[in-house]
């Protein structure tokens, strides 16, 4: 079974307007509400594509129940921690460009956390356990490596997703993947990657590091894909860019929708671009169909 942990969840109230002005009344064209966080996109994008997950991480108040009835309503099963204080609310403007507006989100207790570990602790050999996005000032940066040694002592797989240093003190642990973007990798080895035999070079040393797989997205440059075998650079199909929320999640929902049904590594990491692509074409995460349209646009060159 696939899990995946979000830490401080969100509703994302998306609001398409004609244009902003900073201290004036603006009327919104069209608002939308959704469920956010990068663990909860995943599962979300991999029950488009027939993969089933389920959701763990921290939910309270109004703003929870929603949450939960809105996986509900998609199928997909949700077991969350019960915090005191609301979830949070983002807000995303779109005004032609992107403008983010990020809350804090709740507290949580270390009560709390350890009700989310005791969950944990009852995955298994075979499980796999999805660690993405950003954990709360209320935690310690330790959280992910925690959950990350439950898992390696279980037999149970994880997938990483977060920045340094909470990704760096999961390392040890060999995630069987990773998926950071160049910036990310850059910052974990404190110099910059720009150009896709960097990317290659670095991934590489994460490899040496006990990681097992490395997805390091490129923007328009593609993604480059890393493990102890072999390196591959994916070109992105073409399309229009119409939405950042969500594609890096799409990708590693595209990976492991593709690499718990074949095994295939290469052709998981196809998946997973085209679900990203797909994502960023769209104005919501990617459906199957839309992910599948790309799949024979996804061209694979190995690099040496």
């Amino acid at each position: 079974m696939i899990y995946t942990c979000t830490l401080n969840p969100s509703i994302d109230y998306f609001i398409q307007l004609e244009e902003f002005q900073l201290g004036s009344l603006n009327r919104s064209k069209e608002t939308q509400l959704f469920p956010g966080g990068k663990g909860i996109n995943v599962s979300r994008v991999a029950k488009r594509l027939g993969t089933e997950s389920t959701a763990l991480g921290f939910a309270g108040g109004f703003t929870g129940d929603f949450l939960k009835n809105f996986l509900q309503s998609e199928s997909i099963a949700a077991d969350f921690v019960e915090v005191l204080d609301n979830t949070r609310i983002n807000v995303k403007l779109k005004t032609g460009m992107e403008t983010e507006i990020n809350a804090s989100g709740p507290i949580i207790t270390g009560e709390q956390q350890e009700q989310l570990i005791s969950k944990i602790n009852q995955l298994e050999k075979g499980d796999l356990l999805v660690l993405a996005g950003s954990i709360p000032s209320s935690m310690p940066l330790t959280f992910y490596s925690k959950l990350s040694e439950i898992c390696k002592n279980a037999g149970a797989e994880t997938v990483i997703d977060t920045t340094s240093p909470a990704l760096e003190e999961t390392l040890q642990f060999e995630p069987l993947l990773i998926k950071p973007n160049h910036h990310e990798l850059g910052e974990l080895f404190h110099t910059k990657v720009s150009t896709v035999n960097e990317a290659a070079y670095f991934g590489k040393r994460l490899i040496s590091l006990g990681v097992r797989n490395v997805i390091v997205s490129m923007a328009g440059e593609g993604a480059v894909f890393i493990n102890q075998d072999q390196v591959l650079k994916a070109a992105v199909p073409k399309g229009i860019l119409k939405n950042s929320v969500g594609a890096g999640d799409s990708v590693v929902a595209g990976f492991l929708a593709s690499y718990t049904k074949f095994g295939d590594y290469e052709e998981a990491f196809r998946a997973g671009t085209a679900a990203g692509s797909a994502t960023a074409f769209s104005h919501d995460l990617c459906t199957k169909e839309e992910a599948e349209k790309l799949l024979e646009q996804v061209k694979i060159e190995k690099i040496g």
